[in-house]
């Protein structure tokens, strides 16, 4: 990759340069790693310390930040939004050649466009869609009547099951599947046993979705379970059957929905969120990490906490909660004085 002006770079986040701006810049990295020849960027007042001694080049930073001394700066309204633009141009998406590869399974009656690569050891199934430019890595898997958009990529090992869609431009990472059983079983005591429910529904995913490692998207016991466009879903993170996620929400880490879970649109929620069934969380609203959600949240809330609860007064419970011992010494010294009180009288 050829190395770029700071100028070129500014122009493509317009961006205002504060320095000089022939400088040329060969990649991109964090402050404490960067060398020179590097660009980083500045989006927090924590990383005060770490600006000052940056060995980097040039560095992103919003209006109002520090003077920039010595080192130029690139002035932008979002740094972390530049610097994320800026990467791409030094780590663009691998090219992949189309192709179908003899080691490769795909049904006769499957449909892969020409321009669509599929590696040794994929899977495409009976009645299968696979559309233009799409990637399917080794051990990638699209069940019987699946459909796969343009330009996605399954990762090694991705799965979409039978009838189930991905949207295009989508990248499932390695081990996500999107499309097993919804967990569905009635008791019969009788016998005993559980049941199983025929999860006959599908799961869809929408466009510029991404799903991370071994994270699942059941499908619906009837009728679909659906990812919003543009929603991005980290590693290990449960959807259950029938759950709809709004566009442009962010589920991270380990975070968990119960079936038939609403969620608006720009959601976020943080790593190992539990959210019960059957509960809508309003647009815009944001859950913060291992909070448990029992109750519907309303468009635009912030909660914490298990079970959830408006974040003031989760931080108001919370320091109650670190003087707990001191309290309780002080309840039992109270108490004690109360006796004396009343033996006293008596």
């Amino acid at each position: 990759m050829r190395a770029r002006t700071i100028r070129e770079l500014a122009s493509l986040v317009g961006g205002e340069v504060d320095g000089d701006g022939s400088l040329e810049i060969s990649g991109v990295s964090g402050l404490e790693a960067a060398q020179p020849g590097q660009l980083s960027f500045y989006g927090n007042q924590r990383y005060k310390a770490q600006l000052a001694a940056t060995k980097a080049s040039a560095v992103l930073v919003a209006d109002g930040a520090p003077p920039r001394g010595s080192r130029t700066h690139v002035r932008v309204t979002n740094p972390h939004l530049a610097f994320a633009r800026v990467a791409q141009v030094f780590h663009p998406k691998k090219a992949h050649p189309p192709g179908r590869s003899t080691e490769a399974s795909i049904h006769p009656e499957a449909q892969v466009d020409a321009t669509a690569t599929v590696m040794a050891h994929a899977y495409v199934g009976k009645g299968a869609t696979v559309a233009a430019r799409a990637v399917l890595y080794p051990g990638a898997y699209v069940g019987d009547g699946a459909r796969v958009g343009e330009d996605t990529v399954l990762s090694p090992n991705a799965a979409v099951m039978d009838r189930c869609v991905v949207g295009a431009r989508c990248l499932l990472h390695a081990g996500a599947v999107i499309g097993a059983d919804g967990f569905g079983f009635a008791l019969d005591l009788s016998v005993p046993e559980h049941v199983k429910i025929p999860q006959a529904g599908i799961a869809r995913v929408e466009d510029d979705v991404e799903v991370g490692a071994c994270s699942c998207v059941d499908r619906a016991t009837t009728g679909e379970t659906v990812i919003g466009k543009g929603t991005k879903i980290d590693n290990l993170v449960q959807v259950g059957h029938n759950s709809v996620v709004g566009p442009l929400s962010i589920l991270c880490a380990q975070a968990g929905l119960s079936g038939t879970t609403t969620l608006g649109q720009g959601v976020v929620l943080a790593g190992q969120v539990g959210v019960a069934g059957h509960l809508r969380i309003g647009d815009l609203a944001k859950v913060g990490a291992q909070a448990g959600v029992m109750h519907d949240v309303a468009d635009g809330a912030t909660v914490l906490g298990a079970p959830a609860m408006p974040h003031k007064d989760f931080l108001r419970a919370a320091a109650v909660f670190a003087r707990l011992p001191e309290l309780s010494k002080e309840l039992r010294e109270l108490k004690k004085r109360l006796e004396a009180l009343e033996k006293e009288r008596t």
